[in-house]
């Protein structure tokens, strides 16, 4: 019986991790299995232009994943049993459930619960695609409409500092206001900062700073201090979530419902289960927990790979960085701001802003979509057995088959071996 890796979301850390493991590791004794809601790979870091209305290509991920052998299931997962080790989805067939031997869970973020009144019935979002397809109905409403119109967009994070610039460069004819809730670009150095407010100015976005949001209506926003500001389009932006899924299943997760890892990305209560990106809680190698970010994504799912084919085939696991070391924000399509961070996760005095910040930015993006596009480009050809594979009869010795799951480590200490797997021979292809 083959080996089971399922991936629980096809963003860029799980698209990412299914494709790397299925050329690193040989079908003879693995089956893939990726499970995601939709059927396309979703370009979360430019839901903002989406929003503001740019064509943003969306890859079929049966395309994606053609070729690799991998199974993609197009369905929401609802539930995981780690006891059982089973994953229960929902589709418009009904849904059922998928036995797993390897668990990799990569569901990522959404919006944060807005515990504002009326945020939820009257606020937009640019946390997902079709959320982000509203918010560009609306403003194209707005438009044809041919008086104007005026969105807010709550929320001074990265999301909303993207997600106003460009609102108001791509669409010049509306009027944009930001929300702060504390000074703006507060996490930036002072030249950064002060870069900011020009490119606000230069696009006409009205800041509001140390400002906190009471309650949203259809067509205003009612502040603290009792200021009403009139809206046609709120946009709420003021933090992400992970769903409770993991926690509904038992395994250890934080307050905010991320799965604690530890350095190679092992659940600390489950050894046969992963957690990559925003669902992770990893502590980055400056003893700071990963922030949710694209870049977090990139550094968890190298990490949980190594760990994974490590395991599974008695090699030593490589130990990858775990770093986060600067923000890149855009500011429209012709700005932005290359922010570089130290150790402690502080701004660093200097900083790149303008056309060549705009340009990385966008570099980053392009990158990220063909890595994500050719997930198997440039990895090894020769695929590795695992350390036992199967006999004639599909059946493992017991003693192989327990260390197949739960590894050559102890999950709270990576680097204390516990059993070895590399006991027995490995073969190659």
């Amino acid at each position: 019986m083959k080996h089971r890796i399922v991936v629980l979301g096809a963003g860029y850390a799980g698209a990412y991790v299914a494709g790397t493991l299925a050329r690193r590791l040989s079908p003879a004794d693995t089956e893939i299995t990726v499970v995601n809601a939709v059927p396309d790979f979703v370009q979360r870091m430019r839901l903002h232009q989406l929003a503001a209305g740019q064509d943003i290509e969306a890859p079929k991920l049966a395309d994606v994943f053609a070729g690799t052998g991998i199974r993609l299931r197009v369905a929401r997962v609802t539930a995981v049993d780690p006891e059982r080790q089973i994953v229960a989805v929902a589709d418009a067939d009904g849904g059922g459930e998928l036995g797993y031997d390897t668990l990799l869970y990569a569901l990522g973020s959404h919006g944060a619960d807005r515990a504002v009144p009326g945020a939820a019935e009257h606020a937009f979002d640019v946390a997902a695609r079709p959320s982000a397809l509203r918010l560009r109905e609306r403003l194209d409403s707005l438009a044809r409409r041919g008086e104007g119109g005026r969105v807010v967009v709550v929320g001074d994070g990265l999301t909303g500092i993207e997600t106003a610039t460009e609102i108001a460069e791509s669409r010049p004819g509306l009027s944009v206001a930001l929300i702060a809730r504390g000074e703006l670009g507060a996490r930036l150095s002072a030249g950064a900062r002060g870069h900011l407010r020009q490119a606000c100015d230069r696009l006409g976005v009205t800041v509001l700073e140390h400002t906190s949001v009471e309650a949203v209506e259809a067509t205003r926003v009612l502040c603290a201090d009792g200021t009403a500001l009139s809206s046609d389009a709120t946009v709420w932006t003021a933090g992400f979530a992970v769903d409770p899924i993991a926690a509904a299943g038992g395994l250890e997760v934080t307050e905010s419902g991320q799965i604690v890892v530890d350095r190679t990305m092992r659940s600390v209560s489950h050894p046969n289960v992963y957690a990559v990106g925003d669902s992770a809680y990893a502590i980055g190698d400056n003893g700071r927990p990963l922030p949710m970010s694209c870049a977090s994504a990139g550094c968890t799912g190298r990490q949980a790979v190594e760990a994974i084919v490590g395991r599974l085939t008695g090699r030593k696991i490589a130990d990858g960085k775990l770093v986060y070391t600067c923000n890149h924000i855009s500011l429209g399509r012709r700005d932005g701001i290359l922010q570089m961070v130290d150790d402690e996760g502080q701004a660093k005095p200097k900083y790149v802003g303008g056309r060549k910040a705009a340009r990385v930015k966008t570099g980053i993006v392009k990158m990220s979509l063909w890595a994500t596009s050719h997930p198997t480009f440039g990895l090894p050809k020769r695929k590795h057995r695992l350390a036992a594979a199967p006999d004639a009869n599909g059946e493992k010795t017991g003693r192989v088959e327990k260390a197949r799951i739960s590894g050559t480590h102890d999950v709270r200490n990576p680097e204390k071996p516990t059993r070895v797997a590399s006991e027995t021979p490995l073969t190659r292809r």
